[in-house]
């Protein structure tokens, strides 16, 4: 909206609309999306600031000679390195794409509360690199400097490259589904995929009892990325619902695509940061595991499996994001989470 229209009338549910709604986006009542609504509540119920944990435990371990073997501090390098600018990426374009293009204001409210979380991890690996005494440069400039971080990130840019020209809006049937590639690109796979892989490491490491500050913040990460990727997929099936035309037979075996490509990267990232094996964890259980991560999401999207995979090899991970516990995994501080047993597992 450019210019108020005085006596325009009044806003119902059925202008509303995800992509392309010509109705006044700054009026959230009446609600047409429940579901944006409820996740914008959990959202934030699920509040916590990564200063609130003490990271003293992580700090003795860190500076002992015999903390870590060197094959630990490598992952746990790598793995912060991946992510430190990973939020940063998946911030920049909520705000600079995707918000711009959703066309409904409860849908935006949310956005907003993710938006404020993406800076919240983004503070984490500021306040982890800070307390730890790492190497910035190292840790912040990992994604053009380790190949298969770089390679993961240059995937996802591919599909921004529209979205970052300030004229690009969808209402044609080339934009429309420029976008949609945008919410799978960056929801399905970024926050949905490529996460995963670095909970289940950092999470082991955890649950032997070592850098418990550092797995503690990445519990409530995970438990804040679940809610992102539902979001995402309840944005990409509202999109398909609204506008059957888009997801054509073509489009949906390209997207298959995007995730086997998207697979063949985290597995390639798992064998670099564990390149013997570690935590109990081996770069063979991370591809069994991201195979049945894979399969998950191509079902969330109405696909067909893609890999068959019908195991999960990391089961104890579901208790990490179990909100409804009165205390956190590692039992380091007490919490209160309202409304977590509203989340879905992965």
């Amino acid at each position: 909206m450019t210019e108020l229209t005085f006596g325009a009338r009044r806003v119902s549910v059925d202008d509303k609309a995800m992509i392309n709604s010509r109705a006044d986006v700054n009026q959230l009542l009446p609600m047409k999306y429940g579901w944006a609504w409820q996740k914008y509540l959990v959202g934030c119920d699920n509040h916590w600031m990564p200063t609130e944990v003490s990271m003293q435990a992580d700090i003795a371990l860190w500076k002992s000679p015999d903390g870590l073997t060197e094959d630990e501090r490598l992952l746990l390098k790598r793995n912060l390195g991946f992510f430190a600018t990973a939020e940063s990426l998946v911030a920049n374009n909520l705000v600079l794409a995707v918000y711009r293009q959703l066309t409904n204001p409860e849908c935006r409210q949310y956005l907003l509360r993710q938006a404020f979380e993406e800076a919240v991890h983004t503070h984490t690996f500021q306040y982890i690199c800070e307390s730890l005494g790492l190497d910035e440069g190292e840790l912040f400039n990992a994604y053009r400097e380790v190949p298969s971080i770089a390679d993961k990130d240059a995937w996802a840019l591919r599909y921004t490259r529209n979205l970052e020209n300030p004229d690009f809006a969808t209402g044609t049937f080339e934009a429309d589904q420029d976008f949609l590639r945008d919410l799978v690109a960056f929801y399905v796979v970024f926050e949905g995929m490529w996460f995963y892989t670095g909970f289940a490491q950092v999470l082991s490491l955890g649950r032997r009892n070592k850098m418990v500050g550092i797995a503690e913040q990445y519990q409530y990460i995970l438990r804040d990325e679940s809610i992102h990727l539902n979001f995402g997929i309840d944005c990409i099936n509202q999109i398909r619902l609204e506008n059957p035309h888009l997801w054509t037979p073509r489009f949906a075996e390209e997207v298959r695509g995007m995730l086997v490509e998207a697979c063949e990267l985290e597995v390639a990232y798992a064998r670099d940061t564990m390149p013997r094996g570690v935590l109990g964890l081996t770069a063979a259980l991370c591809e069994q595991y991201m195979h049945f991560i894979t399969d998950r999401r191509a079902a969330q999207l109405g696909l067909e499996p893609v890999f068959g995979e019908r195991e999960n090899p990391f089961p104890w991970l579901s208790e990490a994001i179990d909100l409804r516990k009165e205390k956190n995994f590692f039992e380091t501080r007490v919490t209160d989470y309202r409304s977590g047993g509203a989340l879905e597992w992965d």
